[in-house]
């Protein structure tokens, strides 16, 4: 009896521990499962999340607020993931800008594109210019304001050169002539300077609220698209500068 109740003790003894040993084991396994690196917020693109980050936080707490911490806060990720893929804050703020030029350039062209007549088509841009900056102020102040882009990034300098050619392009249709990108005359570079001018400077004054004295003293119910209608005609009609 007594050499029995040994023997099976020795046999019941291994079977009680491996039990706790299986369920300790199956812990860590589900641990490891919930890797930093398979978090379902960025879908598989942190990239991309982390730009649409640094736009709401942009557009939320303007050009100051936009930091590296800010925009991993943001997109929920590590301090180090803003940096991982883009390097520095120019980095981010020049891949930010390149979207925004981009944006910019579809609603101008696509605008343009809704008339046929050449004044027209330059109106109807130079009023999309006006409501993508009212409508994304923070981006647009990135574009036109920021010290920090960095043109040498190919994705930046392409988005910008577009919106030149977009520029330049209105303008060779109000002129009714060609105008190359890569090479303008002076009265060419005067026009086209002139027309970017006022649709900016129209721009940053709105933004500002700098314009709010002359629409007040303007009829009731005339908007600042009116305002800005009025100016862009009375420029056309005056022909090339000399």
């Amino acid at each position: 009896m007594t050499r029995t109740s040994r023997e099976s003790k020795v046999v019941r003894s291994p079977a009680r521990k491996r039990r706790p040993a299986k369920a300790g084991a199956e812990k860590p396994a589900g641990r490891r499962r919930r890797s930093p690196g398979d978090t379902p917020y960025h879908h598989g693109d942190l990239h991309e999340a982390l730009l649409k980050a640094a736009e709401r936080v942009l557009e939320r707490d303007g050009l100051a607020g936009l930091t590296l911490r800010a925009v991993a806060r943001e997109a929920g990720v590590s301090h180090a993931a803003p940096t991982h893929h883009f390097g520095d804050l120019t980095g981010l703020v020049s891949e930010l800008a390149a979207i925004g030029f981009r944006m910019f350039n579809a609603a101008m062209e696509a605008a343009g594109n809704s008339e046929t007549h050449p004044m027209m088509q330059g109106l109807a841009s130079a009023k999309a210019y006006v409501a993508y900056a009212q409508a994304h102020p923070g981006m647009y102040g990135v574009m036109f304001r920021s010290q920090r882009l960095d043109y040498s990034r190919p994705s930046l300098r392409e988005a910008a050169e577009a919106s030149f050619a977009g520029l330049t392009g209105g303008v060779a249709a109000s002129r009714q002539e060609h105008i190359s990108t890569d090479t303008l005359s002076l009265d060419q570079a005067a026009a086209i300077a002139r027309a970017w001018s006022l649709v900016h400077g129209f721009t940053m004054l709105l933004l500002d609220g700098r314009l709010s004295g002359i629409l007040e003293r303007l009829p009731e119910g005339t908007s600042a698209d009116k305002l800005l209608d009025a100016m862009l005609r009375s420029t056309v009609g005056r022909g090339p500068a000399v």
